[in-house]
């Protein structure tokens, strides 16, 4: 098992290019497996965990799967999948494996999948997703921890999402593309991974109108058809270097990145006293000599996302000031909390609300990440943390994010991985 060793205390100072979005190639993959015929093939794709293991499962279930790592290329040839059910062994390893669900009642009319595993982040409940895929026709039962469903042929239906879901949204795009009819989703999820889904479909030949609105409206088609796609940019490793600069207070000019999805994050840093200059496809990030306090609220897109709560915790408990976080998505998303009050951190939690009174310093010390965004928190507090400190399960960090430490190590950072 690995960790890093972070000597922190160093300005950063580069240049580096963002990966492919994990979160956009997930369910680029799951709904390849709506095409009948020829192979897709998807450029950009990260080596992360993450994608491996869906490559895991997409092949479970009977599909041709060829990936090049190197070349950041994946082909799938899902003509001859032969099997409609995920075991919990491939699900608990990661949650996005659960979106195989709308992709395999689309294309087999019925699918038995375990209920998801993951991150430690609480309940995320699939009763949205369900609920919607009902809409459509579905029809579902619990039977020892797997879900079971069937569908013989989905007919559109009008879906209304109690709260913004992504994955449930790509859950119900990927399935409404091949059903029969027009289908409306209505408060649907705007991130752009779920347009980036929408416009792969699209390129497939899917009749889709308003993705990236709350408003959704999918005709049926009968097919999709082979098509070649290349992901957009992590938003989230763009966003976790962004703050890895401001930290540090160094500099950090980013390449092949989408500045507009980032204004959240961008405007917050600015705020704190960061200077941020973009253009169409490079941004750029220089921090002050200490960071200012903030106020920050999570929320789906466009607010500030979830998934970067854990690194801004970070930022602001070396801020000068009180801060407060409060997290409306994830409860659970606290998780590094108690890490970084080992680290010196003065942060209470109450009510999903964090209150945070800046130090200005933390101390070294060894911790353990949670998750995938708590782990990445918890590096970028060992950067600006004197002394030498260890960050345990990097397993999780791996999930998210390639080699990190050596994207860290471009730009000055002293880092390394060890092997335990």
């Amino acid at each position: 098992m690995d960790k890093f060793i972070i000597t922190g205390g160093k300005k950063l100072s580069g240049s580096l290019r963002v990966e492919g979005s994990k979160n956009a190639v997930l369910p680029i993959m799951t709904a390849a497996l709506l095409v009948e015929k020829g192979t897709t093939v998807i450029s950009g794709v990260p080596d992360l965990a993450d994608v491996h293991t869906a490559l895991d499962v997409l092949t479970h279930l009977g599909a041709e799967c060829n990936y090049d790592p190197g070349g950041q290329r994946l082909s799938i040839n899902a003509e001859n999948i032969n099997r409609h059910d995920v075991p919990y062994d491939l699900m608990r390893r990661m949650r996005a494996s659960f979106l195989v669900l709308g992709a395999l009642i689309g294309r087999l009319g019925k699918a038995r999948i375990s209920l998801p595993g993951g991150c430690s982040l609480g309940p995320r409940p699939v009763d949205l997703h369900l609920k919607g895929l009902s809409k459509l026709g579905a029809s579902f039962k619990e039977e020892g921890g797997y879900i079971i469903a069937e569908a013989p042929r989905l007919v559109g239906g009008t879906v209304y999402f109690d709260r913004p879901t992504h994955t449930g949204t790509e859950n119900l795009l990927s399935a409404a593309t091949v059903a029969a009819g027009k289908t409306v989703l209505i408060n649907a999820a705007a991130d752009p991974e779920v347009v980036d889904l929408a416009r792969f479909l699209e390129a497939a030949g899917a009749k889709i109108e308003g993705a990236g609105t709350p408003l959704i409206k999918i005709t049926g088609v009968r097919k999709l058809k082979a098509v070649e796609y290349t992901v957009l940019p992590d938003r989230l490793e763009a966003g976790t270097l962004m703050m890895a600069a401001a930290i540090t207070g160094g500099y950090l000019e980013l390449t092949h990145v989408r500045p507009d999805h980032l204004d959240a994050v961008a405007m917050k840093l600015a705020q704190m006293g960061a200077t941020i200059e973009t253009t169409k496809s490079k941004l750029t990030v220089r921090g002050p000599s200490r960071l200012e306090a903030a106020d920050v609220t999570t929320f789906p897109y466009p607010g500030f996302p979830t998934d970067l709560q854990p690194a801004m915790t970070a930022l602001l408990s070396v801020s000068s000031g009180n801060s407060r976080v409060a997290e409306t998505v994830f409860p659970q998303r606290f998780a590094l909390v108690m890490e970084l009050g080992r680290m010196g951190a003065e942060i209470r939690l109450a009510g999903g609300e964090a209150a945070i009174t800046g130090v200005k310093r933390l101390r070294a010390a060894s911790v353990m990440a949670s998750d995938i965004r708590a782990g990445a928190g918890l590096v970028l507090a060992a950067l600006a943390a004197p002394g030498t400190s260890e960050i345990l399960r990097v397993y999780h960090i791996d999930r998210g994010y390639h080699r990190l430490e050596q994207k860290l190590q471009k730009l000055g950072a002293d880092i390394e991985r060890v092997n335990v």
